[in-house]
Order: structure tokens, then sequence, then C-alpha cells
């Protein structure tokens, strides 16, 4: 990369520990883990609504122009989101909070943006990727933060996941297949950029049976908790309607 973006990277780099730094003696009595999910909250919010201004209204639009050069913003938005990527990968090696399959995620994640800013070009598709992989990320952590306030077990934390399945399968599986085929099918893109957005892609797939097996866990646990509720009539049978 050159000095610019070398600066640029620094400075967001230096920008996120300073936030979590922040937060951290502002809110000191809810531990490091809840202060470095804030983080993750905020630069959810941050990065979508910025790939989601590069996408739509300064574009260029990712579906045709993949492959193209990178524009200023795009390049801002990659920079913001791998200072704090790097960030969040070694918090997460210091405090061994996450099992492989996210640590490769982060890599994944981290090696694309880097190739993105080295070669100038690539920054429409990475900046959709970014966006698909983050619209849900401020639901996660409103999930783990209503689990910490033991308010999981309420209407809000089944419209969070509700909602969180819904974008899930709707953005990164359904507008990602999308996209994907944009980026293998497009001449101008480079192999390994390809090959990263396969990987990635995988990595969402992954994902995603997992929430499905999560999905089926609390239905079938909600209806049996139904089931149980239901008034019983006289010979302890659910009464019929």
């Amino acid at each position: 990369m050159g000095v610019t973006l070398v600066v640029g990277f620094g400075c967001s780099l230096i920008g996120w520990i300073c936030v979590y730094a922040f937060i951290c003696y502002v809110n000191a009595p809810r531990g490091y883990e809840w202060n470095c999910r804030l983080v993750t909250f905020l630069h959810g919010v941050v990065i979508v609504l910025l790939t989601a201004y590069i996408a739509f209204i300064d574009g260029p639009w990712p579906l045709t122009h993949t492959g193209t050069e990178n524009t200023p913003m795009q390049v801002l938005a990659l920079l913001v989101s791998l200072g704090y990527f790097v960030f969040d990968m070694c918090w997460c090696l210091y405090f061994r909070t996450e099992g492989p399959v996210m640590l490769g995620h982060h890599v994944l994640t981290i090696l694309g943006m880097l190739l993105t800013l080295r070669l100038g070009e690539s920054g429409t598709e990475a900046c959709a990727v970014i966006f698909g992989s983050e619209i849900t990320n401020p639901l996660l952590q409103a999930r783990w933060f209503l689990k910490r306030m033991a308010r999981y077990d309420s209407l809000a934390g089944d419209a969070v996941d509700l909602l969180f399945i819904l974008l899930f399968g709707l953005v990164r599986i359904g507008v990602g297949a999308a996209m994907l085929v944009a980026v293998v099918t497009c001449p101008r893109a480079r192999w390994f950029i390809k090959a990263s957005g396969v990987a990635i892609y995988t990595l969402s797939c992954i994902f995603m049976v997992d929430i499905t097996r999560f999905a089926i866990r609390k239905s079938c646990g909600k209806y049996r908790r139904w089931q149980e509720r239901r008034p019983l009539d006289m010979n302890g049978k659910p009464h019929q309607h």
C-alpha cells in the first residue's frame, strides 16, 4: 500500500482503539466484552450507512461495475472497516472469545480489504460485501445485550432474532449469491478476488446452516412451552376447540 493508505489505516486503527478506550473509561462497570461489543455495534451502524451511501448514491452500482477502479469514498470505507477488523481480531485473540470459524471470517475479510486497497480496484464489490456482512451485526450485538440484561425471552428478543434471520437470508445469502455471480463472471476481476468472494460466501452458508438450526430449535421450544401452558380439562387433557 502507498504511504497515504498506510497513514489512513493507522489513523483508523488508532481511532477504533481510542473509541474502545473511551467507552471502557466511561462504562467501566460493564466489563471489557460489553464495551467491545458496543464498539462492534457502532462500527456496524457506521459502515452500513457509509457503504449504503456508496452503493445507492455515490456509485457505481456493484452488480454491474465489479473490478473497476476504487473511488475515494470506497477507499475511505475500506480503511475505516480495516482498522476496526484488525482491532477486533487482536481483541478476540487476546481474550480468546471466538472460535476458528469467526476468526477465519476476520482473516478473510482483512485480506480481502488489503488486496483491494493494494490493487486500487474492486472496491465496488468489496464495499458491497462489507454492507451485506455488517447489516446483521447490530442485531447480533443487540441480541447479546438483551441476554446480558435478562430481557432476551421477550417480544424484543423474538423481534431481533426474526429480523436477523430474515436479513441474513435475504441479504447475505440471496443478494450475496447475485453479487458472487457478478464477481465470478466479471472478466475484469482478478482470480484471487473471485476466490475471496467464494470463500466468504461459503462461510456465510456455514453460518446460515447454524442459524437455521437455531431457528428450528427456538421454534420447537416455543411450541412446546405453548403446549404446556394450554389450559387442562378435568381429565388433565388439553381442551378441544
